[in-house]
């Protein structure tokens, strides 16, 4: 009786885990990963949390206990990293972050002797990459998802000074490279309220396996509200923009892939990543044709004339969007060519700062990937497109305030006509639907 009063409990929290757009399908492997993080009692609280941030006192009356009870747990999950605790005008808040991009990576952004990390990792590897149900919901349902890659910016002012050099006209179209400053990882790490660095989840997890690769560990970035809750309990170490500067620049010269949160304001976190070890590079070599991972607005150009078919791009692409073949030249029958397969590149620029005979560089996609504006406007565009829009605005455990639901419907009115229509559909809401007509009267 008691196993499977405990069961229920984390149970209960995969039901709460899903109320989100970045839900965990749920399993007897989440239920073992969940059993690793949470107390049977924690699990059974936190599933009776709402989605927003709440305080103490909030918790305490949801619970049925009082204030300094509610707080103590609340504060021993926050100092786990399983909550994220943030100064708010009322006092300490606290949230329950998704599992990715959340609590899973934050389990393992230090060493640490409380829970066993290697287990863990052998679960979250077997949960998340051997079988494909979590990474399938997170990364492939809708359009909008959760992460997009940065450029490689290094990669565009070599892009602009080659084509020059081989007397193209215009890299871009009209002569220049157009990328806008939420592009850009320096301009993220030079303009955040806090940024804190930590130990790479994905290689870290890797390690424990004893298949981790020689790229840098502690090297990922998390920025604002997120940073400073996990240095406040010793996940993430505080570090200013000249350090920051310089932990890119380290990611540049290794070659990472700089994956970060899909807002043009106020990102979260940005991982540096490589192909053999990072969960949502893997995805995207897996399923590139279902679009796991927003890609940015540049693509790689091949000069077919001064490429000598080496092979260096093909193996350093994180995601396999470049290939060899034939280069179908009759004096020359054993030469090869690199060939881009443009729907499975994220336009990292990766490749084109390996290449000796500088026969690579971007150019500008010919239309521009949208990136959301902030949280909130992505939370709502994924919570339409994977049905769950109900959940983000009318949670049964505790009710939005005014302030909440007015965010949230006002993101719903600045969407398209036919995202519109998806949410009024889920929603059936008369009061929606008036506003909507409202609106557009």
């Amino acid at each position: 009786m008691a196993h499977a009063t405990a069961r229920g409990a984390y149970k209960d929290l995969a039901d709460r885990l899903n109320r989100f757009p970045q839900g965990a399908p749920p399993s007897e492997l989440l239920y073992q990963i969940l059993a690793i993080l949470f107390g049977e009692r924690e699990a059974g609280l936190v599933a009776r949390l709402p989605i927003k941030p709440v305080t103490a006192k909030t918790a305490a009356r949801i619970w049925g206990t009082s204030e300094a009870e509610a707080r103590a747990v609340l504060d021993g999950l926050a100092s786990r990293a399983v909550l994220l605790d943030m100064e708010g005008p009322h006092g300490t808040v606290y949230a329950l972050p998704p599992p990715m991009a959340g609590f899973f990576e934050f389990s393992l952004m230090r060493v640490r002797g409380d829970i066993d990390q290697k287990v863990l990792s052998e679960l979250f590897h077997q949960y998340i990459t051997v079988e494909d149900d979590f990474i399938l919901s997170l990364l492939t349902k809708g359009k909008t998802q959760l992460g997009r890659v940065f450029v490689n910016e290094p990669a565009l002012v070599e892009s602009e000074e080659r084509a020059r050099r081989a007397g193209v006209s215009a890299a871009a179209g009209d002569g220049r490279l157009r990328v806008l400053d939420y592009e850009r990882a320096s301009e993220v790490i030079e303009t955040s309220s806090e940024m804190g660095v930590g130990l790479c989840y994905c290689r870290h997890k890797m390690e424990h396996m004893g298949r981790a690769c020689s790229a840098p560990k502690n090297i990922c970035m998390t920025f604002g509200a997120t940073a400073s809750s996990l240095i406040r309990h010793g996940f993430a170490r505080h570090v200013d923009a000249a350090e920051g500067r310089d932990l890119l620049a380290e990611a540049y010269e290794n070659r990472l892939v700089q994956f970060g949160e899909n807002v043009q304001n106020e990102v979260a976190f940005i991982c540096n990543c490589c192909g053999c070890c990072c969960e949502a590079l893997i995805a995207a070599r897996r399923f590139g044709m279902l679009n796991p991972v927003h890609t940015t607005n540049f693509l790689p150009h091949v000069l077919d004339e001064r490429c000598n078919g080496c092979g260096k791009c093909v193996s350093t692409c994180p995601v396999e969007a470049m290939t060899l073949v034939s280069a179908n030249d009759p004096r020359q029958p054993n030469r090869r060519k690199a060939l881009l397969n443009a729907d499975l590149c994220l336009g990292c620029g990766v490749c084109t700062r390996v290449c000796p005979k500088e026969g690579l560089w971007l150019e500008s996609r010919a239309e521009r990937v949208i990136t959301p504006v902030d949280m909130v406007h992505r939370t709502v565009l994924m919570a339409i497109e994977r049905g769950r829009l109900q959940d983000c605005i009318f949670d049964n455990r505790a009710m939005f305030s005014h302030r909440a639901m007015a965010a949230i419907l006002g993101v719903i009115l600045r969407l398209p006509p036919l995202k519109q229509a998806m949410a009024t559909e889920q929603m059936r809401s008369r009061y929606l639907v008036r506003l909507l007509e409202h609106v557009k009267s």
